[in-house]
């Protein structure tokens, strides 16, 4: 009798932990108390590790400007903040970001971030930054590969830069504290510079990635939902216990406010029906949109960026406004069907280059399933 082959083990991921955690608040303590905690770091030993151009000379943070006003801290983690800021190119806030001790006591280094709003209204942490004569461009996270036609095109997966959902109010109510100033400098003091042409963000946010998704994956790294036609908006469908469950999901809600989207902003955390992920539906006067999901997972890189992603079509992300506008005779759109597909409106009175998106949004299930449980109606 022959004797069968003994199976090859099953590889085991490690236990995943998910922590279902309200909004994240700013520490109660005043501007004062939280630049003094910081600076009082600082003087016990705690390094300032900036990877910009203040990399030779940290002090240069230690003004004003870029001294943290307010403090929170998520999952070990700790974040100072500064006052909001702007530049030609870009609203933000400098966030010192480090890992509290094994006894949870203040981080023994910090690396300067620059967190900032994107048009879809979700706080965002830049991975690097091209500051040429001819380009100035924020670094948006890990780089995918899409097909168009016969070529493979490499385009940012810009939602891996998504801050947790969690600390999404705390920033909002941090950037409203006082008026913004200009800063021209801030930015390129914290951010590394890349070459010209450089998609990808450095080993510092990749390397946390790489090492859990070789371990764990939020739905074995499948998409959590698809559309069975192409830009059919009704043709979505989601994996089965991965739809948002706006009957009994929701975390929490919370304010924000817009001049782009023409007053206030309802941020809502939802669940999935399986509590695997969480989604965010932001709700403004004139629109209604889903943002990106994310894992319920704890483990975050030294950006706060979530180590594990969530994949789902970026057609069902769709902000209010979107970029589509026609440039040197070149049609650019992020538009779902672009220039041919009918669904962009008229271009925003705030920001021309991009186009109303309502024709598509309001068609989606989970758009209109929300206003009807939430009183929304349209405009």
């Amino acid at each position: 009798m022959t004797r069968a082959s003994p199976r090859p083990p099953r590889r085991v991921a490690p236990d995943v932990t998910f922590d279902v955690t309200s909004d994240v608040t700013l520490d109660e303590c005043s501007p004062r108390a939280a630049r003094e905690g910081f600076l009082s770091a600082l003087r016990g030993g705690a390094v300032l590790a900036p990877v910009g151009l203040a990399e030779d000379d940290p002090g240069v943070l230690l003004e004003a400007r870029t001294l943290p006003r307010a403090r929170l801290t998520l999952f070990g983690w700790r974040v100072y903040l500064s006052r909001p800021l702007f530049d030609p190119h870009l609203g933000f806030m400098v966030a010192y970001v480090g890992r509290c001790t094994a006894r949870g006591r203040e981080p023994r280094r910090f690396v300067p971030r620059v967190f900032y709003k994107d048009i879809s209204l979700v706080w965002r942490c830049a991975t690097h930054v091209i500051h040429t004569p001819e380009e100035d461009w924020i670094g948006k996270g890990a780089v995918r590969w899409r097909r168009d036609g016969e070529d493979l095109v490499a385009e940012s997966a810009e939602e891996t830069t998504d801050l947790p959902y969690e600390v999404q109010a705390a920033l909002d109510a941090a950037s409203r504290a006082v008026k913004p100033v200009r800063d021209d400098s801030a930015a390129l003091l914290v951010l590394r510079n890349a070459p010209a042409g450089r998609l990808a963000p450095y080993r510092d946010f990749t390397g946390p990635r790489a090492r859990a998704q070789r371990t764990s994956a939020i739905h074995g790294a499948r998409p959590v939902a698809r559309f069975r036609r192409p830009n059919v908006p009704e043709s979505l469908e989601f994996a089965r216990g991965y739809a948002p469950d706006l009957a009994g999901g929701c975390v929490s809600r919370s304010v924000a406010a817009s001049n782009l989207y023409g007053g206030t902003v309802h941020k809502t955390r939802i669940l999935s029906e399986n509590r695997r992920i969480q989604y965010q539906f932001s709700a403004t006067p004139t629109h209604v949109w889903l943002n990106p999901p994310q894992a319920l997972t704890t483990e975050l890189t030294p950006y706060l960026t979530r180590t594990l992603d969530v994949h789902a079509p970026s057609e069902l992300f769709v902000p209010g406004f979107e970029y589509h506008f026609v440039e040197d005779g070149v049609e650019h759109s992020q538009i779902p069907g672009g220039f041919q597909g009918g669904f962009a409106g008229a271009p925003s009175s705030e920001d021309p280059m991009r186009a109303d998106t309502s024709a598509w949004l309001e068609r989606l299930a989970p758009v209109r399933e929300y206003r009807r449980r939430f009183g929304v109606p349209r405009a």
